[in-house]
């Protein structure tokens, strides 16, 4: 009996635009506040038509094994049936329904002197 492939969609922030990436594996990973994201997996480059976006999401990620993705940055992660086309969209094309949180999430504790 064949086991079924996990497919992971992980969809993130990164410098004011949504990306939107597929892998086999996501974990907590061992870095706080990271999740970390192995076995990136993107369309065929043998075929005739070329999505820009996913193309440049390979050559942005070509040679990474791994990648850690801060936990703050991560809009949410599926498990999907199969793989999509990666995406890159600026938050404008979302029509307003993504709003980026602050980036530290994690704030000092003042001591009082």
């Amino acid at each position: 009996m064949s086991q079924k492939k996990q497919v992971y969609k992980i969809t993130f922030l990164n410098e004011g635009k949504v990306y939107e990436i597929y892998a086999k594996r996501v974990s907590q990973g061992g870095l706080f506040g990271f999740v970390e994201v192995e076995q990136l997996l993107f369309g065929q480059k043998t075929s005739v038509v070329v999505d820009p976006s996913e193309e440049t999401l390979r050559t942005a990620f070509e040679g990474v094994r791994r990648t850690y993705i801060p936990l703050h940055s991560v809009i949410r992660i599926d498990e999907v049936e199969k793989r999509g086309a990666g995406k890159i969209h600026d938050l404008s094309d979302r029509d307003g329904k993504i709003h980026q949180l602050p980036t530290a999430i994690y704030t000092p504790v003042k001591k009082d002197s």
